[in-house]
């Protein structure tokens, strides 16, 4: 790829409720910024175009002939390889080619990775992990995934990555089905559209999402009980991965991460009262929030690499 190290790069992070971009500077600094709803199935590729172009095109010419790298962030499986977005069950995609389109469409060379592996990294070397060789990083939002690093290397496994962690199934009896296929995944009891869905079931009262459960969790018993049986989906799906790799830390990221002490004491007391065999990690909010997926694509763009 063409363009030095200081050029402004873009960055797209495509989640299960919005699509997110931002051009940054090497420091940091955000030269351009924009949302949108995410499509479902294979449109979410022509919005992700679309606000790329935005971007771009909204720039001073001077900024904008600077711009010679992108990354473009999926979630669900991907295979940056062959340049396939391969499975996304929050979305509705499956083996889509993507090719050089957004190339095609912007006119400069982009990667692709999956987007927890990068917002994990980036909250692991530079955010809430930073300092730890042993760290879990929950993305928490409309799907769950997550990144883990062991004895200071980022574990990738697969196409690529490893950290599907929101469909360990953890009630496969009697527990909900989940997009994926499955049944009782952790997803469907923790994921924020789980949560205020369950709420909704509890109470017969809609409301606009999850952030709405924990903020009337003070006052609410109903809030409460549905935020402990997300918690106790959470540790549950956690406790493989401690047994195997006995992480010390776990960073809650994503849109739930919001919650901040709520959601961190309650998973470390929970995890506190299941494990006996090996230590309970810290449980920490992440440093970037939302933005997570957009700092380490913005590395990755630069770098082409995650170590």
């Amino acid at each position: 790829m063409t363009g030095g190290p200081s050029d402004p790069v873009l960055a797209v992070d495509v989640g299960g409720t919005t699509i997110k971009a931002e051009i940054t500077d090497a420091a940091g600094t955000v030269l351009a910024t924009g949302a949108v709803p995410t499509p479902s199935g294979p449109a979410a590729f022509d919005a992700v175009e679309d606000l790329g172009d935005r971007l771009l095109t909204g720039l001073p010419a001077a900024q904008r002939v600077r711009v010679t790298r992108a990354a473009v962030v999926l979630p669900g499986i991907v295979d940056p390889a062959r340049a396939l977005a391969v499975f996304s069950s929050n979305i509705g995609w499956r083996d889509v080619p993507l090719g050089d389109r957004f190339t095609a469409r912007w006119g400069i060379p982009i990667r692709l990775e999956h987007d927890v592996a990068v917002a994990g990294w980036a909250e692991w070397r530079h955010g809430a992990g930073r300092g730890h060789d042993n760290v879990c990083v929950l993305i928490l939002g409309t799907g769950i995934a997550g990144m883990l690093a062991v004895a200071g290397r980022l574990v990738r496994g697969g196409p690529g990555q490893a950290g599907e962690y929101g469909h360990i199934p953890i009630r496969p009896r009697d527990g909900l089905p989940c997009p994926c296929g499955n049944v009782g995944c952790v997803e469907t009891v923790a994921s924020g559209s789980a949560i205020a869905r369950a709420y909704t079931a509890r109470t017969g009262h809609e409301i606009p999402g999850a952030a709405t459960v924990f903020e009337r969790a003070p006052h609410d018993p109903a809030a409460r009980a549905v935020i402990a049986d997300a918690v106790d989906a959470l540790a549950t799906g956690l406790l493989g991965i401690l047994h195997a790799t006995r992480i010390d830390l776990v960073v809650l990221g994503g849109g739930l991460s919001g919650a901040g002490e709520i959601l961190t004491t309650a998973l470390h007391t929970r995890l506190s009262e299941l494990l006996r065999v090996v230590p309970v990690p810290a449980v920490a909010v992440g440093a970037f929030g939302i933005r997570a997926g957009l700092v380490g694509a913005a590395h990755y763009a630069r770098t082409g690499a995650l170590e």
